[in-house]
């Protein structure tokens, strides 16, 4: 019998307070897919610059701003830097456990404290166990999460999304208190490392906004591209004999 295709249906399409601007607006069409995402059809989307959030998917459209760039590390090619290194050798003591997305009582108790003690929560009431379910744990693709532990005690979660041929940073949260780890630069290595092992081209990092301290950190790691207009843009690391290059990649229409 014939596979159907999958289609998608619009389910919001509002205009709100951008998250990562102040005094602008957002527009973030969330579309539902009728059924799960293979990972050839899921490397089209990211390519395309759609994220994912629980069973939705998403892409920024708004009317007056270009500010979000779909960002990804090209990971046969990747070099940490000096300080990148470093990181890591601050956390040569932890374990590293892939498992599916669940929701325990540390996962809850560490989201909140990460996204309140760090300035990202955007409401005042702490997350529930249905709203981490809801944004973390339900998926339309084929989901993973990485357990980063010190002796069986959880220190950080990240949730990664696989396609046939990238891995996609979902979300990434740490125990503040292991602030001096820098866990965000060093989980962004052994994700890397992991998309090496399997044997992944591209490792993408998400949305970057040059003026949000919250994500244009993911501009230092290199060599990456960012998608600007439409159209991947390459960046190579200051001062590298490497020459950027532009790559419309491969499409589709959804």
């Amino acid at each position: 019998m014939k596979k159907q295709p999958v289609r998608f249906f619009v389910v919001a399409n509002d205009t709100e307070p951008c998250p990562y601007l102040p005094d602008a607006t957002m527009r973030l069409p969330l579309r539902m897919p009728t059924a799960r995402l293979p990972p050839d059809l899921f490397d089209q989307l990211l390519d395309q610059g759609d994220r994912r959030s629980g069973p939705l998917l998403y892409r920024p459209t708004c009317p007056a701003c270009t500010a979000c760039e779909a960002i990804r590390v090209h990971v046969p090619t990747f070099q940490p830097t000096r300080s990148q290194r470093r990181a890591a050798r601050r956390n040569v003591d932890l374990t590293v456990h892939r498992a599916r997305p669940s929701v325990s009582a540390d996962h809850l108790r560490l989201y909140n404290r990460h996204s309140r003690e760090r300035g990202l929560s955007l409401r005042e009431q702490l997350a529930t166990e249905t709203d981490y379910r809801f944004f973390l744990v339900e998926t339309s693709v084929d989901s993973w999460e990485l357990r980063y532990l010190q002796e069986g005690r959880l220190l950080a979660v990240s949730i990664l999304d696989f396609g046939q041929r990238a891995i996609s940073s979902v979300y990434h949260y740490f125990d503040p208190d292991e602030s001096w780890r820098s866990m965000g630069v060093f989980s962004v290595l052994r994700e890397i490392e992991l998309c090496r092992e399997l044997g992944m081209e591209w490792y993408y990092l998400g949305l970057y906004v040059e003026a949000c301290a919250h994500l244009n950190y993911k501009a230092e790691y290199y060599p990456h591209q960012r998608r600007i207009g439409g159209i991947w843009h390459h960046f190579e690391a200051p001062g590298s004999p490497g020459v950027p290059y532009v790559d419309s990649g491969p499409s589709i229409l959804i």
